[in-house]
């Protein structure tokens, strides 16, 4: 048996010097931002997210058999198909996850990041909002309302006498 006195050190694991390989990370970091006219890579510019202006189309394959061989072009595959980042998902759950995803937004090039919203945009908002329940409301029948609550009123009034 080996005490604690007077033996080797036996530490066999290896020390890594953070501070060295910190900046050596560094150097590789500014190495590959620059160009090779020496000029610093500006990073890239994104849009911010935004509303998609079509409607997406989840429903056209449904209850279709489709035959696939060898040769049946990866766009024709069973699922659906990613024209922009040229990828087949198997299901409408994960194409929806896929088409609202971070790699997608990139190739469309836009960011994740959501523009924030003024005071003034949101006081329009709501005033838009107001004005549709008001049309609702007014589209609404007094009379066709006023059946409704009597109908209501009897079979509130059957439960009570009969229990």
């Amino acid at each position: 048996m080996a005490s604690g006195s007077g033996t080797k050190n036996l530490d066999f694991r290896r020390k890594w010097d953070k501070d060295e390989y910190e900046k050596l990370a560094e150097k590789r970091l500014t190495e590959e931002r620059e160009k090779k006219d020496g000029k610093p890579v500006q990073p890239v510019k994104r849009e911010l997210l935004r509303h998609r202006d079509y409607k997406v189309d989840l429903e056209s394959k449904l209850g279709k058999t489709i035959v696939i061989t060898k040769t049946t072009p990866q766009s024709e595959m069973g699922g659906y198909y990613c024209n922009v980042c040229d990828c087949v998902v198997k299901d409408s759950i994960n194409f929806l996850d896929h088409i609202n995803g971070k790699k997608h937004q990139r190739n469309l090039g836009m960011s994740m990041r959501v523009e924030r919203s003024t005071l003034d945009q949101v006081k329009k908002r709501f005033e838009v909002n107001k004005k549709k329940m008001e049309e609702k409301q007014k589209d609404y029948d007094f009379e066709e309302r006023m059946k409704e609550l009597r109908e209501e009123v009897r079979q509130w009034q059957h439960c009570n006498n009969s229990t």
